[in-house]
């Protein structure tokens, strides 16, 4: 088989929120942003991988999800045990400054972790957890 990845979804609850820290803060593209019924989806991804996007979606919006469950989301999120997205990058110290220097909630600094990787981790806007590794 041939698979890739070409897309994964994050939740948001505030939108705006959302497209500054992905845009601006993370330097990836908006691809689509998208409106229906006064919710928004928005398509982000790294420049120069045409091919790999993460679409930032309102879960209340999912179809099948009753209020005990948008309840419990909302809740995760909250806490950031909801969503996860790894990324990674050649210069880990560099991207952890420019974050550091924003406003984003740091989790944790650049650490050398015992399974072998060098890694940190913020909160988006949303709460869902960001792991950023060392490359190469």
């Amino acid at each position: 088989m041939n698979l890739s990845i070409h897309s994964s979804f994050l939740p948001h609850n505030d939108p705006e929120a959302s497209l500054a820290f992905y845009r601006d803060t993370l330097g990836f593209e908006v691809r689509k942003d998208v409106g229906y019924q006064g919710l928004r989806w928005i398509t982000v991804g790294p420049g120069g991988q045409p091919a790999t996007s993460i679409v930032l979606y309102p879960p209340n919006a999912s179809p099948g999800v009753t209020d005990e469950e948008r309840r419990v989301i909302a809740e995760m999120m909250a806490k950031g045990t909801f969503a996860i997205l790894m990324l990674a990058t050649p210069d880990l110290d560099g991207v952890f400054a420019r974050l550091q220097s924003g406003d984003v909630e740091i989790v944790q600094e650049p650490t050398d972790q015992p399974y072998g990787v060098r890694d940190c981790a913020v909160r988006d806007p949303a709460g869902n957890l960001i792991r950023i590794q060392a490359q190469g």
